[in-house]
């Protein structure tokens, strides 16, 4: 059976398909190649608000009628916004396919911005931003980027501010729309039971007509990086901390070994090496997480826990003690094969889910033009050497390029 199949409309969208016969479901998304990062100053938590304002009317429908239209036969309608993307996604019985792509088209292409919703669903999205101010573990996770991204749209936070989300009106999403829509930077994306004809059929009911469009929207890359250390004091009782730094890029020949690194520090085994000696061995979190999140033309890493603060000066002296670990010696035989198999697997676990390939399958076509299979995957893990992980471990482990956010409960 084919991986997937890729086809391109007239206009430059490109729908991309997987066929798996044996389920009843269809997952279809619509994602565009616009993020936060295209938000000028003024704009900014603007993309965000346009998913938002997606289900609140179109041209033929009023928000009720979106609401219920897949709803009605069991199905679900969502979206998101990244710093990079925005994308809109359903999934339903593969009987009712064709409602779901005519639903998508008709939202990400033709909303119309009610004055009246907007001002509802400014509410809603000024309760969503007091929501993550009040969660400290996921707020850090916002106000680190900023720390990381100095002065750069990738350091703004995606939901904006108050006083930007204040400010919208109708004509800042239509123009924001028609500053960066490039027909030739939307992908659509299909996992279902469908042949490929079919597939193609229905995608192109909906979305050929559409007008060819493009851009000529520049991304500017973040400034020179310059480590910080910031404490802040806010009303809780456990200490959250974010410690990371600037890392590799998209297309960067070291994104697959450097994410097996940081699986390995903080992934989502529970036998990740934070994990075991964090929480295992010394009782020091209650979780502790590495990410990696590759962009065009930069990277970012993030390190995030929380613990009580007398343990906080020996909770980060442990982690660095890992990362100096890695700098210093090489992984033995044993320990590569152990980390490119738990890899291999965790890789092939989140294929079994239908809807996450499909919203992968978008991302990679609109970022490299194609879909890499497990197999090609596994072969490029099974070439790295000790050797590689080593050198990039001590690129990108000296803490002294490193940048450190902490949350202290007020007393502290």
């Amino acid at each position: 059976m084919e991986e997937y199949r890729l086809h391109t409309l007239p206009n430059g969208i490109r729908v991309v398909h997987k066929q798996v016969p044996h389920t009843q479901i269809a997952h279809w998304g619509i994602m565009l190649d616009i993020g936060s990062r295209d938000e000028q100053a003024h704009q900014q938590g603007l993309a965000h608000f346009w998913e938002h304002m997606a289900f609140k009317g179109t041209q033929k429908r009023k928000s009720y009628h979106i609401i219920n239209r897949l709803e009605t036969v069991g199905g679900e309608l969502n979206a998101y916004t990244t710093k990079e993307k925005v994308c809109f996604h359903a999934s339903l019985l593969a009987s009712h396919s064709d409602k779901a792509i005519e639903l998508l088209s008709d939202i990400a292409f033709h909303s119309i911005f009610p004055e009246k919703q907007i001002e509802k669903e400014r509410g809603v999205i000024l309760e969503e931003m007091a929501m993550y101010y009040d969660s400290p573990e996921d707020a850090i996770q916002d106000e680190f980027d900023e720390v990381v991204f100095q002065n750069h749209q990738l350091g703004r936070n995606i939901l904006g501010t108050p006083e930007s989300v204040n400010s919208f009106r109708r004509e800042d999403f239509q123009n924001f729309i028609s500053e960066n829509l490039d027909t030739e930077r939307i992908v659509v994306s299909l996992v279902s039971n469908l042949p490929f004809k079919k597939a193609i059929k229905q995608a192109e009911k909906y979305l050929y007509d559409l007008p060819h469009r493009t851009t000529t929207r520049v991304r500017t890359s973040p400034e020179i990086y310059v480590p910080q250390s910031l404490k802040v004091a806010r009303g809780m009782t456990q200490a959250q901390v974010a410690m990371g730094r600037p890392s590799y890029a998209l297309m960067d020949d070291k994104r697959l070994p450097f994410f097996m690194l940081v699986n390995l520090l903080g992934g989502p085994g529970l036998n990740s090496r934070f994990n075991m000696t964090l929480r295992e061995k010394y009782g020091f979190v209650y979780s502790i997480e590495a990410n990696y999140s590759p962009y065009l033309d930069t990277g970012f890493l993030g390190v995030f826990f929380g613990t009580e603060p007398k343990n906080l000066d020996k909770a980060t002296s442990l982690i660095y003690r890992e990362l100096r670990q890695l700098r210093e010696k090489p992984l033995t035989t044993t320990q590569l094969h152990n980390l490119k198999v738990q890899l291999m697997g965790q890789l092939a676990m989140s294929e079994e889910g239908n809807q996450s390939f499909m919203l992968m399958m978008a991302k990679s076509i609109l970022d490299t033009g194609k879909v890499d299979s497990l197999p090609e995957i596994f072969a490029e893990i099974e070439a790295v050497q000790a050797s590689q992980l080593q050198d990039i471990a001590q690129e990108m482990f000296d803490e002294r390029h490193w940048s450190t956010l902490t949350f202290l409960p007020e007393a502290e």
